[in-house]
């Protein structure tokens, strides 16, 4: 059965490049991303742990939690590394998952036939302090994902997790939002005592809040 958004994200247990962990005690409380991989030593992937070992700093920032993951054995592991850190200038920095069994892939959904029998998709999950799936992207094994992007939907939805708003289309950091259809205008005047800017009624446009 699919992992869907909202969904309690499945715990496990694992070894991993930075010992055995325990999901659940190991996120304790933060947001965190959790990705998967093919198959080690693939060249797409070798660049995507490489970027996000670069990014390290900004998921950081946001008290993010990152893990990888590939079903190849955790020996195999460091030899990855090194050339990880040889060709893309970054070591890794984060726990890399040996899913050897594939369970874990499993209970994420992470394993579809119709690509492949055994070898992960790339996909993406994007955690909340709840435990719950707050964003699931997947990839096909040919294109690498946009890390920028990843950090972008996080910056929102920390952002909407805090206050009453949405954001718009192809929104960053510091642009302005939108008031959420769930806030009556009365509620509004409360939240935003400054006001909106409405082209129409159900769009209410206001600076990001801060804080």
């Amino acid at each position: 059965m699919a992992i869907l958004i909202g969904d309690v994200a499945p715990d496990f247990e694992a070894e991993t490049t930075e010992g055995h962990i325990r999901f659940y005690d190991y996120i304790d409380g933060h947001w965190a991303v959790l990705f998967s991989h093919p198959k080690n030593f693939t060249p797409v992937c070798t660049t995507e742990l490489g970027y996000t070992a670069k990014l390290k700093p900004e998921f950081d920032k946001r008290g993010v939690k990152v893990l990888g993951l590939s079903v190849d054995k955790l020996q195999d592991h460091a030899g990855w590394a090194a050339d990880i850190k040889e060709t893309q200038g970054t070591a890794l920095n984060f726990p890399l998952i040996a899913d050897t069994d594939g369970s874990i892939a499993r209970k994420y959904d992470m394993i579809h036939p119709n690509a492949d029998n055994s070898l992960t998709v790339r996909s993406v999950f994007v955690i909340g302090p709840d435990k719950k799936v707050k964003l699931k992207i997947e990839y096909p094994a040919s294109t690498g994902r946009n890390f920028d992007e990843v950090l972008r939907v996080i910056d929102s939805l920390q952002l909407t997790a805090k206050h009453s708003v949405a954001t718009p289309v192809n929104w960053k950091q510091g642009e302005d939002v939108i008031i959420a259809s769930s806030v009556s205008d009365d509620a509004a005047k409360e939240k935003f005592p400054n006001g909106w800017k409405a082209p129409k009624p159900y769009l209410r446009i206001v600076p990001q809040p801060r804080g």
